[in-house]
């Protein structure tokens, strides 16, 4: 179910999108931005919320800016997740406007806690485009709303790709940050990432039946319970490669990788490393794997009983 090749809007250039909503493209294409960050303006007048700033780029700052209209203002910053592509321009666009930036919490927010306990023992690496020093103005708790000028959005909490996940819906019109993509799976890597918690946002997510997803890389995605139904069975699929891939004998995640992912870059085999080490840390709380030393990147799983 990969998206076909047809999302190619032009970099720093305002494009409405749906009624009230604006998509400006950052120019930092990449193996895990595709063509790269959208960011989105939400609102037709007055006060504007500017959704995912993007990387600190001065060149985008000056398209987001330029993309508002006469009598408008950014009144809100908000913040899907505190990755490097996502995050660093919320303070410079801050300094510009005078606006606030809301999130979930801090780039540390949210980790489950056997992910803060991997992230403290340092043994599994990661922290992959995170960006730390993300604290936002202001804490946007889950289910709460945020009213601006002719719009509101609730914010969900959708931990999994990222510990400060957060989701916002805007009546139906939800803009998923990495959560959910079109384009490609979301990168799932522990101890920021949290497979158990990505599995359970995605459900929740589907269970709100939202009418479309603006995410954070690609186009719009028209029928959300389709693609979420759909990554949902793919990472049951990956699941169940990996359990049959430890059937043949324990093995660690590069070696799984390699066997498992035949089909894509070689390039991109340390990322599918990443997703198959959060299935088995995923499998581990399920009792389904046991690690044969103390837990690390590089630890050697097998199959229980």
């Amino acid at each position: 179910m990969d998206a076909p090749d047809d999302f190619d809007p032009k970099p720093g250039q305002a494009e409405p999108v749906a009624p009230g909503i604006r998509r400006v493209l950052c120019n930092n294409p990449s193996a895990f931005t595709y063509r790269g960050t959208n960011t989105y303006l939400l609102g037709a007048s007055g006060g504007v919320a500017v959704i995912d700033p993007g990387p600190e780029d001065s060149a985008h700052l000056e398209a987001i800016l330029a993309a508002l209209g006469p009598g408008e203002h950014v009144s809100h910053i908000l913040v899907t997740h505190a990755h490097r592509d996502h995050s660093p321009l919320a303070g410079p666009l801050a300094a510009e406007t005078g606006a606030k930036v809301w999130a979930y919490g801090d780039a540390t927010a949210g980790q489950s806690e056997v992910m803060r306990r991997l992230a403290a023992s340092g043994a599994m690496g990661g922290g992959e485009g995170a960006d730390q020093g993300f604290v936002p103005d202001e804490i946007v708790p889950d289910g709460g709303t945020i009213p601006g000028d002719g719009w509101s959005v609730t914010g969900l909490w959708t931990p999994g790709h990222f510990g400060n996940h957060m989701a916002f819906d805007a009546q139906g019109e939800v803009f998923s940050g990495d959560l959910v993509m079109g384009w490609s799976t979301s990168i799932v890597s522990p101890p920021d990432g949290d497979l158990t918690d990505f599995m359970a946002s995605c459900e929740r997510l589907a269970a709100r039946a939202p009418a479309r997803l603006w995410p954070g890389h690609g186009a719009a995605i028209e029928a959300p319970a389709d693609r979420i139904t759909w990554l949902l069975g793919h990472r049951r699929t990956r699941e169940a490669a990996i359990l049959e891939a430890l059937s043949e004998g324990p093995a660690d995640a590069a070696t799984l990788a390699d066997r498992i992912y035949t089909d894509i870059p070689r390039a991109l085999l340390p990322a599918a490393t990443r997703n198959v080490l959060a299935h088995l840390v995923d499998l581990m709380g399920k009792s389904r794997v046991a690690p044969q030393t103390e837990l690390s990147a590089e630890t050697v799983f097998a199959i229980t009983g």
